[in-house]
């Protein structure tokens, strides 16, 4: 009973001893009372899931006192409304979208979009049943399409796929604005005949969805040469064998993610939070597979968004390192 209480006290005074070096380590920070919000996406998706780490991550290599805040969105859309409106102070977000609001932003305002990194690649899903006839996007004429949800990017590259297809949402198909939290459901009922998706491979929602019913990715290799004659930042992508179950590899799209702040963000928070991430890439890739690409070379890949002069200032010393 003695050498167990000792035990017990043992332990105690370590955790006492561990808190305490933590407070201390808040404490010197110069970042310590700085609180950060960070927009996401679906709770279901990588976005979610890779600022979920961040939020850690930062917590810790920055010495906050306050975990940031993860935000659960509609997708990148709504997270660059809420940036640039200052209602986060980070946000995830392809490339596409963010290339859309950077030319709508004036280049001088504080509130301009800056790049911290670019971090990893989705993919463009377009998920039907298994046995659906749909075998690309122009079949989908006249069909119930779960588009995403309002504000997200899934529902820019929808438009724009069934644009190139020939097909208007709500004139040539029933276009239904479901995000990753309802589309599966919809789905697996019968309520929808096909549903649109951009995440990275797998997508935890979509992996679920393909435990409960078999399914496959339509085809994107007919119109991926049109879709780039005016959206160049897609590029073709080959998914293999074996994601979601399926039989045969299909062609598909990828658009690359950035992190994004604003001008205003001091140099040296926006340095320490590039160099955070990338000192625990290895916890980053434990929570999304996706993650596993993030690298300080691709990284300075946001083009056409300008990377934040602290982000360029981190990647600077680690060259000449």
């Amino acid at each position: 009973m003695h050498s167990r209480q000792l035990d017990r006290r043992a332990v105690l005074r370590a955790g006492a001893l561990l808190g305490a070096l933590v407070a201390l380590q808040a404490c010197s920070s110069p970042f310590a009372d700085r609180r950060l919000r960070l927009a996401t996406g679906a709770e279901e998706g990588v976005y979610y899931a890779l600022g979920t780490a961040l939020a850690q991550i930062w917590r810790d290599g920055l010495g906050l006192t306050t975990t940031p805040e993860v935000r659960s969105t509609a997708g990148s859309v709504d997270n660059l409304l809420q940036l640039v409106g200052g209602d986060v102070d980070v946000a995830i977000s392809q490339i596409d979208a963010a290339a859309d609001h950077r030319d709508a932003t004036p280049a001088d305002s504080p509130r301009a979009l800056r790049a911290l990194a670019r971090i990893y690649d989705d993919v463009v899903h377009l998920v039907v049943p298994a046995g659906s006839p749909v075998r690309s996007p122009a079949d989908l004429r006249g069909a119930r399409v779960a588009v995403g949800a309002p504000d997200s990017g899934v529902s820019l590259i929808a438009r724009r796929l069934l644009e190139v297809s020939g097909l208007r949402p709500g004139d040539d198909l029933s276009a239904e604005q479901l995000g990753l939290a309802e589309s599966p459901a919809a789905l697996v009922a019968g309520r929808i005949d096909a549903l649109f998706w951009v995440g990275g491979l797998p997508t935890r929602g979509i992996t679920e969805l393909a435990e409960r019913m078999p399914i496959r990715l339509v085809d994107l290799e007919g119109i991926a040469a049109d879709v780039r004659v005016d959206h160049s930042e897609y590029t073709p992508r080959t998914v293999p064998v074996g994601t979601y179950g399926m039989t045969e590899p299909v062609t598909t799209l990828l658009v690359r993610n950035v992190l994004l702040v604003t001008a205003d963000m001091p140099d040296a928070l926006a340095e320490e939070l590039v160099r955070s991430m990338f000192d625990a890439q290895a916890q980053l890739a434990e929570a999304a597979r996706a993650a596993v690409t993030i690298d300080p070379r691709s990284a300075i890949g946001t083009q056409p968004v300008e990377l934040h002069p602290g982000a360029v200032r981190f990647y600077r010393a680690e060259k000449d390192g």
